[in-house]
């Protein structure tokens, strides 16, 4: 009984925080659209925004990304019997971008997004020694420059708010020059360009000096990562692509 009581308290004391945290919120968002204090009064911030042809902004991001992972021939060869698989794992990142935005029609834009992306990629070998599981864990991290060129398609703006679909094509050519280290027959090695497709959704919200949207996006790589340098961790693979699915919170 007494605990019972407990946790129908605790259940109560997480309602109140819940409501407390919504009021807040909510609390923040109508000073953010009326921050002088003044009676609010149901306009629309920015009018004219969206007639513009061209405006710009930056985006910050923060992604989970990890590889799609092929076997080839040889996994299920002699020469890799130790060989249980490969696994790849989530890792996160960030980017930072420009954004260069093109109206084409009322409902329609062109967006050029160059950004810098950090990633850290893992592959976890999984063998099989003296009857046990061990792990050879390979991370590559690299830093990208990554252009995507993608279409806008907008609603119908209700007052400060507008929800839009994105989608379009991404390149992106490895910016580290130098050399990465180590000896390349111990490490996996991957190559230094991407071609990507990407589709999300987005939220504009109009305040009286800037436009900021949290838009969620989701690439997929359809370039073959895996490099031509043949060792005892690329030759079980046959190939290895690229998945990312990013929060980018965009000011403009």
């Amino acid at each position: 009984m007494q605990s019972t009581y407990f946790w129908h308290k605790h259940h109560l004391h997480r309602k109140k925080g819940f409501l407390t945290l919504l009021f807040v919120l909510g609390a923040i968002a109508t000073w953010a659209q009326n921050p002088s204090g003044k009676h609010y009064t149901k306009s629309d911030n920015l009018p004219n925004y969206d007639n513009r042809w061209l405006h710009y902004g930056f985006a910050i991001g923060i992604h989970s990304s990890s590889y799609r992972v092929q076997y080839s021939d040889l996994f299920t060869s002699p020469e890799f019997e130790s060989l249980h698989s490969v696994m790849a794992a989530n890792s996160f990142g960030f980017s930072l971008g420009l954004i260069a935005n093109l109206r084409l029609a009322d409902y329609l834009d062109l967006r050029l997004v160059p950004e810098v992306v950090f990633y850290e990629n893992r592959l976890d070998y999984q063998l099989i020694e003296n009857n046990q599981l061990v792990t050879d864990q390979q991370i590559i991290e690299s830093t990208f420059i990554e252009i995507p060129v993608l279409f806008k398609y907008k609603s119908v703006r209700r007052g400060n708010h507008r929800m839009y679909l994105i989608g379009g094509v991404e390149a992106g050519i490895e910016a580290t020059g130098a050399d990465k280290g180590g000896n390349e027959s111990d490490r996996l090695l991957t190559g230094s360009s991407n071609l990507s497709l990407q589709a999300g959704f987005g939220l504009d919200i109009y305040f009286p000096l800037f436009k900021f949207a949290p838009e969620v996006r989701y690439s997929r790589g359809i370039t073959n990562m895996l490099s031509s340098n043949e060792n005892r961790y690329s030759r079980p693979l046959n190939q290895i692509a690229t998945n990312t699915l990013t929060l980018y919170l965009l000011f403009e």
